[in-house]
């Protein structure tokens, strides 16, 4: 079976039109990326494959914007947002503690591996990995802010990979849906055509599933 990729410019869609756009996908992916360029397309993206139960896959800012679309529309933060992309007074987003006295940007992003530890083997990423430690590429400023896990988890977002050594949340998941997955590290890092990475086999699973 071939996956056909339809090319969604996040610029062009609205809460009103993203049925047009997105309807009849099997699976939602909102990539990586930096700067508020087509940022609202990408939450209103995510609203409608979480609304509509597709399978869903975040990666980095993707994962991010799914954390912020979630605070909007489930948990009940109405402005929330990355503070790298707002004033906002619920930045669900914020900048790293060890970031916030950097001038010299350069290389000072979280660069390079880390240890995850999935916190259950009942999560998607569990069933994806079949390990309860694995090892991922970063390269991001920004992370999920701690200061609203409790509401979050409250609300039906699971943060299901921890740093054990930060505590910072790297995976987050919505265990009531078919799937749905935001990783703040780069799985593209580590996947090839002949090896492709687990969480990507995963996703086109659940994709493969729902259009079934």
């Amino acid at each position: 079976m071939n996956v056909n990729i339809r090319w969604v410019d996040s610029e062009q869609v609205t809460d009103e039109n993203a049925r047009e756009h997105l309807s009849g996908v099997d699976g939602v992916l909102v990539p990586g990326g930096f700067g508020d360029r087509g940022i609202e397309g990408m939450i209103a993206s995510i609203r409608y494959a979480r609304e509509n139960h597709i399978p869903f896959f975040g990666i980095c800012l993707g994962m991010q914007m799914a954390v912020v679309e979630f605070a909007r529309h489930v948990a009940g933060i109405e402005d929330a947002h990355s503070s790298e992309l707002s004033d906002t007074e619920n930045p669900v987003i914020d900048l790293m503690p060890e970031q916030r006295d950097v001038t010299d940007k350069g290389g000072t992003m979280r660069l390079g591996a880390y240890p995850c530890k999935i916190t259950s083997e009942n999560t998607f990423t569990y069933q994806a990995y079949r390990e309860p430690v694995i090892y991922e590429r970063h390269r991001h400023r920004y992370e999920f802010n701690n200061d609203y896990k409790d509401r979050y988890e409250a609300a039906g977002m699971k943060c299901v990979g921890i740093n054990p050594e930060s505590d910072l949340v790297e995976i987050v998941e919505i265990p009531t849906l078919k799937w749905f997955v935001g990783t703040q590290f780069h799985p593209e890092y580590g996947s090839t055509v002949l090896n492709p990475h687990p969480l990507f086999v995963a996703f086109v699973k659940a994709a493969i599933e729902n259009e079934k």
